[in-house]
């Protein structure tokens, strides 16, 4: 600031990160998209809510405050499925735990509303995003109002956000109404519906009607695609919550511009000690946005929502040689992908039909017969980044949808051929169908024709390489006797895993409704849902066979420091695409 001549910057971001500007960071690429824009930013990472000063620290910005706990849910980050409390934190300098509160972003909004007074305080990221309207909260076992009623921030921001953010810094800039804008959510004491508009049950309806919730949760879900969404209302107290429309996704043009604006790819240099989750995606590469699977455990659907974005090879090939450039002694790319990696260069091949379109997933209950899944994009985009001088190999981390390969089975030649680091690691998440059909995930005859055309193609490229697959214990209809049945099909494949995710509720998810409410979101019919950690634990440990004992696990109550259940399932950092809540480094598993 000093060497810019700089007192206050435009907009000043507080994170819950650390700081790191690589476009897999959230506040990375809001920071860069403003400053193409011509405002100047500051990044405050990691302030400390006691001290009221250290958010001072930059000076009092002259459009707005932004506020995000970061790239994961500051809860999921805290708390392990199990509800203990984690050891580390992945977004932290030297990994050390304590660097940001629960529930961050309340603290935070809360702390800058007595210092700068009069500012706009916008709040964004995943945590915010996922808690817009009235939620499910595993950590109190409640539903909560909208965070923004909560915090009485100015307004929050949701889903990807950079072209709202824009809009937002320029609608500031000009002294026009902030109220309106796609992407967005705000409130009123006095709100008159309009034309289009749809009410939600209320707060004190979600309360206290299981029903009600999950008539809100459908509702919600019916509108997250931006050609078609109404206007969301929901009243609470004295107040209403409006939800404008989502904002469209970026088009290839706009999405090749973000990633080719000036990130060093490193973490701030004032940070002595390595942040971790940086060492796991500092060398990844994020190709495409959007995942059109609508699987109910996963947030991604009412965050970026299910229309894929692709970037066009010559930014992606651009980003692979500026990352030789940092790395002159080669470079092994660890990723490129994103929320699911093969669905790069797919989408839907009628625009039509994609406009008018409410269905919460293109994959479920079969492949849409508009939706392509011819993966020549993405076979080039691969072959071509593996002859870029410089690069020793490109792994594919983020996972891939099982389904979707076996309509080309050139990609899995391609994939086993010469992108599989030994294990490849696959979602099927169960191999029970009565579970899979709530997860909306393909039948274990999908997952089983995959794993024998993996295993041919494999022998036939002379490469022993499997498959390491990722299940989930309790998930809400899941019973003992899946779990077994599970246990018993892996072991006959060879495919037992070495660890076993416990289901998370995580907020605005379908399965989070199921988990609340007991109810099965198709049918409305009671399903079993097992909340008390020794059946989770039962559950998980009939699929890895061990006793409570013997998995090293004894109790502990909340709030004691322990080590993730399942390293890496439930965990804060694993590879580009590792099974987090979160975005970037946390892309969730195809």
């Amino acid at each position: 600031m000093r060497a810019l001549g700089l007192r206050n910057p435009d907009v000043l971001l507080v994170s819950g990160d650390a700081f790191v500007d690589h476009p897999s960071f959230g506040a990375a690429i809001i920071a860069r998209v403003l400053e193409a824009a011509g405002y100047t930013v500051c990044v405050l990472a990691q302030p400390n809510p006691d001290d009221p000063s250290s958010f001072l620290e930059m000076g009092v910005p002259r459009l707005f405050v932004g506020v995000t706990p970061g790239n994961m849910d500051s809860m999921v980050n805290h708390y392990t499925s199990m509800n203990r409390l984690r050891s580390d934190d992945a977004y932290s300098p030297g990994g050390e735990p304590g660097a940001r509160p629960d529930r961050a972003e309340m603290k935070y909004v809360n702390v800058l509303q007595r210092v700068m007074k009069g500012v706009p305080v916008i709040l964004g990221g995943l945590g915010p995003s996922t808690r817009r309207v009235s939620h499910y909260d595993f950590w109190t076992d409640s539903v909560r109002k909208s965070i923004l009623l909560d915090t009485k921030a100015s307004l929050l921001v949701y889903g990807m956000a950079e072209n709202t953010v824009l809009e937002l810094a320029r609608r500031l800039d000009s002294a026009r109404p902030i109220h309106g804008i796609r992407g967005t959510c705000w409130f009123g004491s006095k709100i008159d519906p309009m034309p289009g508009d749809v009410e939600l049950p209320s707060h004190e309806e979600t309360t206290s009607s299981p029903q009600a919730f999950m008539l809100m949760t459908k509702l919600i879900e019916e509108n997250q695609n931006p050609w078609n969404a109404g206007r969301l209302l929901q009243r609470a107290d004295t107040r209403t919550l409006v939800v404008e429309p989502p904002a469209f996704p970026l088009t290839t043009e706009e999405m090749d511009a973000v990633y080719a604006l000036p990130f060093t790819g490193r973490p701030h240099p004032s940070y002595t000690a390595e942040i971790p989750a940086f060492g796991m995606i500092g060398n990844s590469i994020t190709a495409v946005r959007g995942c059109p699977g609508g699987c109910t455990f996963c947030a991604l659907g009412v965050h970026q929502g299910r229309f894929i974005t692709s970037r066009s090879s010559e930014s992606v090939l651009g980003e692979v040689e500026r990352l030789v450039s940092r790395n002159p002694g080669g470079v092994m790319v660890s990723d490129i992908g994103g929320p699911t990696a093969n669905v790069y260069g797919l989408g839907c091949t009628n625009t039509r039909a994609m406009r008018a379109c409410r269905r919460p997933s293109c994959l479920y209950p079969e492949i849409c017969r508009w939706f392509g899944t011819d993966h020549s994009p993405f076979i080039d985009l691969l072959r071509d980044a593996s002859a870029v001088p410089g690069v020793d190999r490109v792994m594919v981390s983020s996972g891939i949808r099982h389904d979707l390969a076996l309509r080309d089975p050139r990609f899995i030649e391609v994939l086993v051929r010469n992108h599989v680091p030994g294990h490849l690691k696959i979602a099927p998440e169960h191999t029970e169908d009565q579970v899979l059909k709530l997860m909306r995930k393909p039948p274990v005859q999908t997952w089983l024709a995959f794993c024998t055309e993996f295993e041919r193609l494999s022998r036939k490229a002379g490469r022993r390489q499997y498959i390491l697959p990722y299940i989930i214990a309790a998930f809400p209809g899941c019973t003992m006797n899946h779990m077994k049945s599970c246990r018993e099909r892996l072991q006959a494949m060879g495919a037992l895993p070495r660890q076993v995710q416990v289901f998370l509720p995580t907020p605005m998810t379908v399965a989070a409704a199921m988990y609340h409410t007991g109810l099965d979101y198709e049918t409305g019919e009671p399903l079993q849902v097992r909340k008390r950690p020794s059946e989770k634990t039962a559950q998980k440990n009939a699929v890895l066979g061990v006793s409570e004992g013997e998995a090293g696990l004894p109790p502990s109550p909340r709030g004691s420091r322990h080590r993730s259940e399942a390293r890496g399932a439930d965990g804060p950092v694993g590879p580009a695409g590792s099974r987090t809540h979160g975005t970037g480094p946390q892309r969730r598993k195809g």
